[in-house]
Order: C-alpha cells, then sequence, then structure tokens
C-alpha cells in the first residue's frame, strides 16, 4: 500500500479538522477505499479514528439515500439535548 507524503497528509488532517462528523467519517472512507488493503488501518491512524467509523462511512455511502440527510449537529451540541 502507498502511503502520502507528510505535506499531503498534513494538508488532509485539516481538511478533515474542517468538516462535519458525518462528513468526516464519509472522507475518511473515500480515502481508505483509494489505498485498498490496509487503507482502513493507516487513515484510521493518520486521522485518529475508530476502524469502525470508516467501515460505517463506506456503508452511508453505498446506501441508497441519505437518512440524515440535513440533519447535521452544530459542534458542541449534545444529542438528546
Amino acid at each position: 500500500m502507498e502511503q502520502y507524503s507528510a505535506r499531503v497528509e498534513q494538508r488532509m488532517k485539516r481538511l478533515f479538522q474542517s468538516l462535519s462528523e458525518k462528513d468526516r467519517r464519509r472522507y475518511a472512507a473515500v480515502e481508505a477505499d483509494k489505498l485498498g488493503y490496509g487503507g482502513t488501518d493507516y487513515i484510521a491512524a493518520l486521522f485518529g479514528v475508530d476502524p469502525k467509523t470508516i467501515r460505517q462511512g463506506l456503508a452511508d455511502l453505498d446506501a441508497p439515500t441519505d437518512p440524515a440527510s440535513g440533519r447535521i449537529r452544530k459542534k458542541g451540541a449534545a444529542a438528546g439535548g
């Protein structure tokens, strides 16, 4: 598996931090998918997320419709609050 340069990793991390929770999950999933075998572990370590988060992102992307469309929580907002 090919790894990204340190410069590209820094840019990816900055982009990742600017995204909503749902978009982070999906972005990580796309990046892991591009890398193929070992990509999930590499991207999970790069972004500091659980590999299950990336697998959920892949499932989100494979779903025919997005059930959470339009429902993005604000940063710091508690669920069920």
